[in-house]
């Protein structure tokens, strides 16, 4: 289902509510936003195919845009509002868009990118700055009714960067024309929603992480396709989501393991403060959790807790609930979409519980691309045919999946490979740290060393002393191998809104590489 089924059948009902300013829009004006932004695209020219992209912060239009780019059969990209201005323009020039869509919050990246962006068009939410026009003022001249070529666009989203330059994900758009039958129409991830996590109209789904990226993206295109309700939150404070499930009586939710961390950091008060009854069900991705932390979590909310892997790419999607992880403590889960293979660096299959590159093989695991990097495309297919993410882990005698860590991260000391995740995962439960990177740094004897990078929950605490309680904190807990040779301290990590950390830039630094994307 999509707006032009809900809207007229909804109607009143609230799709998207603000959890901060409480500004609520409906799925009859869901549906009637998005054709009018739909009919204004049109009215500029832009033709099934085309490209257009959009950098906001969470915003109560940024899903009417969504909706009404994919209902105009357009490849549409969200971008990062934390970026530069040389990467906004990078990213709007490699992906082709016609259109650009910003908001007044944005107003000085924007004026860097006036000149840049000659021949696209450039709209404005909340305002006009330059030669970016009102957007909400275009929209209102148009008809509400939906454009007559209406087909099937699709996202193209682009990968956070935090090992290279962003990189566009690209799957085939079959510009279908738009289908008026449910049984036919499968936005976003519906499917998953519906399939895997009971989703349904009554739902009330709550997002509490930037809207940009993929899996809220994708999360709130599927509970919105069910006519379920999407609640938003500006931004994440662990507070201001546990008063919204209360306030909204939440049923689904979406996270990823640095929000854990940050409630079970957060004071003692606010676990038992909120009535959390209607919350049936907390998923969470993005990174591998800590052991410990998810423990905690499953201890506080009960076995709601259900986690995936899964990339931009979706060439693979592995999951598991509270029970098969309490069964499989650390696992991500079991393939639900076909084989998973683990690879050594000659492609061939090691052994159950031997680590390798993971690979996937099945319906969804070929039909993307990097656009405009063959190169990168190949990389990421196997001579077997099954395509990668680039991470490392291992299988267990029944199948169920664990990750070790981004192959790119691995360190190699004196010929030992150490994976940083275990490290980080450790560092991360002392009670002082708020924050931790873990990478290899150059070693004249060795190669690499273990380096670690701590924000500590308050900088006041960055000494010697702290240096060494948390060296042999590592020691009591971990293989001395992988453990830190050094720890350095900063007020706050280059971390995405999302959770991923910008560990790159952080390693330039110490490899004398600069910190540029």
């Amino acid at each position: 289902m999509h707006p032009g089924i809900n809207g007229p059948k909804l109607k009143d009902k609230p799709a998207i509510i603000m959890a901060g300013s409480g500004d609520v829009i409906t799925h009859q004006e869901l549906n009637e936003l998005s054709n009018q932004g739909a009919q204004l695209f049109r009215s500029l020219g832009l033709k099934p195919g085309d490209s257009m992209a959009f950098m906001m912060e969470n915003h109560k239009l940024f899903f009417p845009i969504a909706f009404a780019a994919w209902r105009s059969g357009l490849k549409y990209t969200a971008i990062s509002w934390r970026l530069q201005a040389n990467e906004v323009e990078y990213i709007v020039k490699d992906c082709g868009a016609k259109v650009f869509i910003t908001s007044k919050f944005l107003e000085e990246s924007a004026k860097d990118l006036e000149s840049s962006l000659k021949g696209v068009h450039k709209f404005m939410l909340n305002g006009e700055s330059g030669n970016f026009k009102s957007f909400e003022d275009a929209i209102k001249a148009m008809p509400i009714e939906p454009i007559k070529d209406e087909c099937q666009g699709a996202a193209m989203l682009y990968s956070s960067g935090t090992t290279g330059k962003p990189k566009g994900v690209s799957r085939e758009i079959n510009l279908s024309p738009l289908p008026y039958d449910s049984a036919d129409d499968d936005l976003g991830l519906t499917r998953v929603v519906q399939g895997l996590y009971s989703a349904d109209e009554e739902s009330i789904y709550l997002s509490p992480a930037p809207l940009y990226h993929s899996a809220p993206m994708g999360f709130n295109t599927g509970f919105l396709a069910l006519g379920a309700t999407s609640i938003i939150l500006e931004k994440f404070d662990p507070e201001a989501a546990l008063e919204a499930i209360e306030k909204y009586k939440v049923t689904h939710s979406q996270w990823v393991p640095t929000m854990f961390i940050r409630f079970l950091k957060s004071d003692p008060e606010i676990m038992d403060k909120y009535d959390l009854s209607t919350h049936k069900i907390a998923i969470h991705a993005a990174a591998p959790c800590p052991v410990e932390v998810k423990e905690k979590m499953i201890d506080w909310w009960g076995p709601i807790i259900h986690e995936y892997y899964a990339g931009t790419e979706f060439n693979g999607f592995v999951a598991c609930n509270s029970e098969q992880w309490l069964a499989h403590k650390g696992t991500v889960g079991q393939s639900l979409l076909g084989p998973v293979h683990i690879l050594d660096d000659d492609q061939n299959e090691v052994p159950t519980g031997e680590e390798g590159t993971i690979y996937f093989e099945g319906p969804t695991s070929t039909g993307f691309s990097y656009h405009n990097d063959e190169e990168k495309t190949k990389g990421a297919t196997s001579k077997q045919g099954y395509t990668t993410l680039g991470d490392v882990g291992y299988l267990d005698e029944e199948g169920y999946l664990y990750l070790t860590d981004r192959k790119a991260f691995m360190i190699i000391s004196g010929g030992v490979n150490i994976y940083p995740k275990e490290t980080e995962d450790t560092l991360i439960m002392h009670p002082k740290v708020a924050d931790v990177a873990v990478f290899g740094v150059p070693n004249e004897e060795m190669g690499e060393e273990v380096k670690a990078v701590v924000q500590p929950k308050d900088m006041s605490l960055a000494s010697d002393d702290l240096e060494q309680e948390l060296m042999a904190y590592c020691r009591e807990n971990i293989s001395h191998v992988k453990c830190p040779k050094s720890i350095d301290f900063r007020e706050e990590l280059p971390r995405h809104p999302t959770g991923k950390l910008y560990k790159r830039l952080l390693k330039d630094e110490y490899w004398g590489k600069g910190k540029a994307i």
